[in-house]
């Protein structure tokens, strides 16, 4: 996290705001095929998630062959290249972004009105100077993604979406920050989290906590959607399977409420958060309600 403040919300446009979630998945997943194609592989394709960046206003990959790193400026939909060697590495550090690291912007592509195969011709052009195989970027994508207009080969088109895409970048900046300041309370009670990291499949940022052992570990899941086909909003959820059952859980704080549809989460709305008057005090404590009742203290 860079230590940014939260960002108030007015309201939700839900229209745009998803047609702006969808254009940025969509976008996204440029990211995803670079890190398939290129990072080295970790288990449960932890190479291909993505960091959020508050200077970058956006997600990078993981450092990727010869030091090089690709984001996605989300307000404008733009991708952009960083090499080793613009970066000021801090020493023990891996080539991610962020202030510490000072990148310098280098080759981007704005992608309004271009299409899928424009995208791959600059990106592999780009990426085969740094001396990696562009054929690589043609490997099939492991899951399917929602239906849109991009994925039968319109162009993009967000030039009438800046403000809900800047919503989009609020949203998320402001998760990264709650979702971290909650993972680092339950580091603080010796639960190994990992690091909240985006999901290009679901396009959702996420800690995923193992209890118990590998045989029957019960996960829980801390995280926030900018919207999915369960709610087509962006969304708070802290998950966890084996699905308990909530008729006998403690009841969650009026933010939040039970989902059961095919996931068990405590879930909060963005249409209930901007109705508060505290959103980020009524967000943390959503989270804190909510961790506290599915991960028990001894």
């Amino acid at each position: 996290m860079s230590g940014s403040q939260w960002r108030k919300f007015k309201g939700v446009d839900g229209s745009a705001l998803s047609e702006a979630r969808l254009q940025a998945h969509y976008a996204l997943q440029w990211l995803a095929r670079t890190s398939r194609a290129y990072a080295a592989p970790r288990p449960n394709d932890h190479h291909t998630n993505l960091g959020w960046d508050d200077a970058v206003g956006g997600l990078t990959t993981h450092a990727l062959p010869q030091g090089t790193v690709l984001g996605l400026k989300i307000s404008d939909l733009t991708l952009v290249l960083w090499e080793r060697s613009r970066l000021a590495l801090a020493p023990g550090m891996e080539p991610v972004l962020g202030p510490v690291l000072e990148p310098v912007l280098g080759p981007a592509l704005g992608l309004e009105e271009r299409r899928d195969a424009e995208i791959r011709q600059w990106l592999g052009r780009h990426l085969s100077g740094s001396g990696l195989d562009a054929q690589a970027l043609d490997a099939a994508s492991p899951y399917r993604m929602p239906e849109h207009p991009i994925g039968r080969g319109a162009p993009y088109g967000a030039a009438g979406l800046s403000e809900a895409l800047a919503d989009l970048v609020a949203w998320f900046g402001n998760a990264n920050r709650v979702l971290g300041e909650t993972r680092q309370r339950i580091v603080g009670r010796g639960i190994d989290a990992p690091p909240v990291r985006c999901w290009p499949h679901h396009f959702d940022l996420d800690s995923l906590i193992s209890l118990g052992s590998v045989a029957a570990a019960r996960t829980i899941g801390i995280g926030f959607s900018p919207g999915d086909e369960y709610y087509d909003q962006p969304y708070f959820y802290v998950s966890c399977y084996p699905p308990p059952d909530v008729a006998v859980l403690p009841a969650l704080p009026p933010l939040g409420h039970w989902h059961t549809h095919h996931f068990t989460a405590a879930v909060a709305v963005a249409e209930r958060i901007v109705e508060t008057d505290n959103q980020q005090a009524e967000t943390e404590a959503f989270l804190g309600a909510a961790t506290d009742i599915l991960i028990p203290r001894a």
